[in-house]
This record gives C-alpha cells, sequence and structure tokens, in this order.
C-alpha cells in the first residue's frame, strides 16, 4: 500500500494553478486518494477537490502540496508548523529555495512519495512572543523594521539575559538558516545551511560602530528591547505586518526545531539553488 491516502492543497493566490490541481486530481482517483483544499482556495478553481477548514486539512492530509513559489511554501509550513507531514513545493513561476519541482515533474514526484522513495529536509522556525500576549511563528524571518517617516530602529540585544549589543539601524532581522537567503541576505548576513539549526540576529543598514551579525544556537533564546530614542517599528513576520511595537517594548524570540519538513528528491542542492537564484559568481581575478 502507497503512503499516500490523503493530499492537502495550498495554493498562490494569483498564479494559474489549474494545469497543476488537474495533474494532481487524476493521479489521486486513479489511487483513490482523497485531495483536499481551502475552500477560498479551491473555490476559484473547477476541481473536484474537497473543501475544508485549515484544521480539517492540517489534521487528514498525510502529504501537502505547496503550488506556487517560496512565499506560498512558508504559508504552508506556517499552516503546518510542529507537525511531521511533508511538503511538497511546486514552482508555478520564477525559481525558489524551497519548491522542489516544475508542473511537468509533479506526477512521477507524486508516485516517488508514494512509494517512499524520498527525503524530507527538516526546517527550522523561529517564534516570537509579542508585548500583547500573541505568539508568532516564522520559517523565514522575524524583522523589527522601521515605519518611513518616523526614527530609527533603536534596539537592545541580549542573549540568554546578558546584555550584548544595542544596534540602531533600518531594522534589526531574526532569521532562520531558511532565511539566510531573504531579508538576511539582503542586509548583508551570510548564507547559511538549511541543515544548520542556528539562527541569525541582523541589522539591516545600521547606523552605529557595531554592525555585524550575531550567530546564535537554537538552544538560546534571545530579547530584542526598543530603546527610549527608537521610533515605531513594525514587526513582520515572513515579510507580513502583525502589529506594532513602541518604545520599551520587548519581544523574544526561540527556535523551534524539525518544526517543518520539506520535501527532497534528489534533483537538486540546495548550494545549486543558491547559485542560480542568486546568481553567484567567482571573482574576476580567479576566471
Amino acid at each position: 500500500m502507497g503512503m499516500v491516502t490523503t493530499v492537502g492543497l495550498v495554493l498562490h493566490p494569483r498564479r494559474d494553478s489549474k494545469e497543476a490541481i488537474d495533474v494532481i486530481v487524476e493521479w489521486a482517483r486513479a489511487r483513490k486518494v482523497t485531495v483536499l483544499g481551502l475552500p477560498d482556495e479551491v473555490g476559484r478553481i473547477d476541481c473536484s477537490a474537497e473543501a475544508v477548514g485549515p484544521d480539517a486539512l492540517v489534521e487528514r492530509a498525510d502529504l501537502v502540496v505547496s503550488l506556487g513559489g517560496d512565499g506560498t511554501m512558508l504559508r504552508t509550513m506556517r499552516l503546518l508548523a510542529g507537525r511531521s507531514t511533508p511538503v511538497l513545493g511546486v514552482n508555478l513561476g520564477r525559481l525558489g529555495f524551497l519548491a522542489e519541482i516544475d508542473v511537468a515533474e509533479l506526477q512521477p514526484a507524486l508516485s516517488a512519495i508514494d512509494n517512499h522513495d524520498f527525503t524530507v529536509e527538516p526546517r527550522m522556525a523561529v517564534r516570537a512572543s509579542l508585548p500583547d500576549g500573541r505568539r508568532v511563528t516564522a520559517f523565514n524571518d522575524i524583522a523589527l523594521v522601521r515605519i518611513p517617516g518616523d526614527r530609527l530602529a533603536a534596539v537592545a540585544i541580549s542573549v540568554e539575559g546578558d546584555p550584548f549589543v544595542r544596534y540602531s539601524s533600518d531594522a534589526v532581522i531574526v532569521a532562520t538558516s531558511t532565511g539566510s537567503t531573504a531579508y538576511n541576505f539582503s542586509a548583508g548576513g551570510p548564507i547559511v545551511s538549511p541543515r544548520v539549526e542556528g539562527f541569525l540576529v541582523v541589522p539591516a543598514a545600521a547606523h552605529s560602530t557595531f554592525n555585524r551579525a550575531l550567530v546564535l544556537s537554537a538552544d538560546e533564546h534571545v530579547a530584542l528591547e526598543l530603546l527610549p530614542s527608537s521610533g515605531e517599528l513594525a514587526v513582520e513576520v515572513d515579510g507580513a505586518v502583525h502589529g506594532r511595537l513602541s518604545s520599551g517594548d520587548r519581544v523574544t524570540v526561540t527556535a523551534v526545531r524539525g518544526a517543518g519538513h520539506v520535501v527532497r528528491l534528489g534533483t537538486t542542492t540546495f548550494y545549486e539553488r543558491a547559485r542560480r537564484k542568486l546568481r553567484v559568481t567567482g571573482s574576476a581575478e580567479v576566471d
């Protein structure tokens, strides 16, 4: 008997996913596999997927297929955070870091997964406790970002309760290894292998003498406190605004090991994807 009995779908809000869904539905029909989708997503596409709420999809699916790009993959992983359900990413546009295949490869990929012929790449998340009591989880990054027209982000960083540095910058980013190729990279932070269980604290456009990134263990926690000189800051979770902070507010961030599980079929490596996506080249001096 195959591994897959129920497939869940998460769709990009705008890209055309009809071709991919048709492939999945046809593959599932031939194997008596149930296909689930979120009501507001499959409702706009003529398909036979069963519309269920997020909780039911998370509970029932033993494989979730993300159709879109890295943003859709991040949303899918947040939906499943803390569960062992594998996520297969399918590109519907630009090359990404998390999606594994294109639509043309979808049918053989589903069969390979059904036959247990795949590996799972665990992905760490970071989780923050906000001053209003909410907890947010990100697979790329949690960033405290200066609001245009307001003062700089002035943030004190403490690790395991020990004060370490005060940043004055446009933003302070707490990034996972997954997120090292996102906002962290644009702020000058390092590219980190997804196998590394640790996270980064990085200032963006720092206006202070110390402008280096910190690399922390997944066992450590970091506190970010807004200093009296700080402007109001937006809290961004994987790029989406989840609230605002004022001077005196404090956010504590911890790592969550194995919060997501990404399907890998051995077709490409992280370094191949990074070279292509980031257009990494060597120095002209060595060519």
